[in-house]
This record gives C-alpha cells, structure tokens and sequence, in this order.
C-alpha cells in the first residue's frame, strides 16, 4: 500500500473517475481535481480543441507537465485522463506520489456510458467498439502494474459505485495498517 494523502484514480474512458472522484474527495474531506479539466483551464480551449490544434503528442505534453504539478499537491483527490498512464514518467508520479485506484469498466459499459458523448477526440470517428478494444489491450496491464487498489466496475449507478469504492478503499487500509 502506497501511505500517501493524495487519491489517484486511473481507468479507461467512461469509467467514472470523475464522478467517483468527486464523491471520495466529499467522503475524505479532500479536494478534487480532474486532470482534463485543469488541461482546459491552462489552455483556455477544450481538449477536443488541444488536440485538434497540436494533435494527441502536444496533448500529452500538457498533460503530463500538468500531472507533475497536480501529483505534487498533497491531500489530493487527482482523476486522471485515461491514457495519461501511457507515459512511464506519468506512471512512476503517480505510483511515488498517491494510492493509486483503477476503476474498471468493460468495453460494453464504456460504449453504452459514452453513447452519446462526442466530446473525446480518440473515439471520433467510425468503429468506436474497435478503438475501445485497443486501448483496453494496450492500457489494461498498465493500470494493473501501477494500481494499489482495483475498484470492478460491476455497478451502474455512481452512488452505487462511490460507496462500493469506500468501503473497498477503508477495509484495504485497515488491513495495511493492522499488518
């Protein structure tokens, strides 16, 4: 177990890393930051737009300086954007930095929460089944190497899933620290 203050969630596109996030930052009186939603702010534009404009590199240049200064914050509830574990660097912040947390989700969930969102540059286009696919065969080992915890995505509802993630989150560290 990672002993850290700060809360890291990682998990693919339409697992609900912000919407559980935010529930756990109210939970452990912690603030919550989306690692997306910061990119924007620094930016100014979206991240459909970031991409657009400097193609998916200059995306995760922003994202991983962001990452360094976000990780570094302490007492932290951080929901990363669900490739930003591709970068080895990004991989080791978050693993030196926080307890890490993998939200689960099938592809099946993934494509039925994302039905109607057009907002994600990587999924734009024809075949979204088949782009989910491969993330999830290039990222799944990775966000199983660096996660202290695995959350299943086997709830629907967020609130569901947020209680499901606390209880799962408190009884881990009470065994870390009865050991």
């Amino acid at each position: 177990m990672n002993p850290s203050c700060n809360l890291f969630i990682v998990g693919p596109t339409g697992a609900g890393k912000t919407s559980i996030g935010r529930r756990l930052a109210a939970h452990y009186g912690l603030p919550f930051v989306d690692l997306d939603q910061e990119i924007e702010q620094h930016c100014g534009a979206s991240v459909s737009t970031v991409f657009e404009l400097e193609g998916e590199a200059g995306f995760r240049r922003r994202e991983s300086a962001l990452l360094e200064e976000c990780s570094g914050r302490q007492g932290v509830v951080l929901a990363t954007g669900a490739g930003a574990v591709l970068d080895p660097a990004n991989r080791h912040r978050l693993m030196e930095r926080g307890y890490v947390l993998w939200l689960q989700a099938t592809v099946e969930q993934q494509l039925d929460r994302l039905a109607r969102d057009r907002s994600r540059p990587l999924l734009a286009g024809e075949d979204r089944r088949a782009k989910l696919e491969a993330m999830a065969l290039a990222r799944t080992p990775i966000y199983q190497d660096i996660a202290d915890l695995i959350i299943p995505g086997e709830y629907e509802l967020i609130h569901e899933a947020s209680e499901h993630s606390i209880a799962l989150i408190d009884a881990h560290w009470q065994r870390q620290h009865a050991a």
